[in-house]
């Protein structure tokens, strides 16, 4: 099972389909619980916020896409249950 993610890029060319990326997690406490956010390393893009953590911090480029001043970075996450961080 895998889970896909969205970052916001905002310099071209910086990722491209197909690329494997590394992730790094930082949390944030909230009146809605602890939220999760991603950085596409070294500092390329960030996720928004989710309640839901990442099981891995690999991924892969499924799409960038170009909206003129920024790109929106889909990355496929492989997930395989309840184990956080495994590479």
């Amino acid at each position: 099972m895998s889970r896909e993610m969205d970052f916001r890029m905002s310099r071209p060319k910086l990722v491209s389909e197909g690329d494997k990326v590394e992730l790094s997690e930082s949390t944030l406490s909230t009146l809605e619980g602890t939220m999760y956010y991603y950085t596409i390393e070294p500092a390329l893009a960030m996720s928004n916020n989710t309640l839901k953590p990442l099981e891995r911090l690999t991924g892969v480029v499924k799409r960038v896409e170009d909206y003129g001043s920024e790109w929106t970075v889909t990355v496929e996450v492989e997930e395989v249950g309840n184990n956080r961080h495994l590479t």
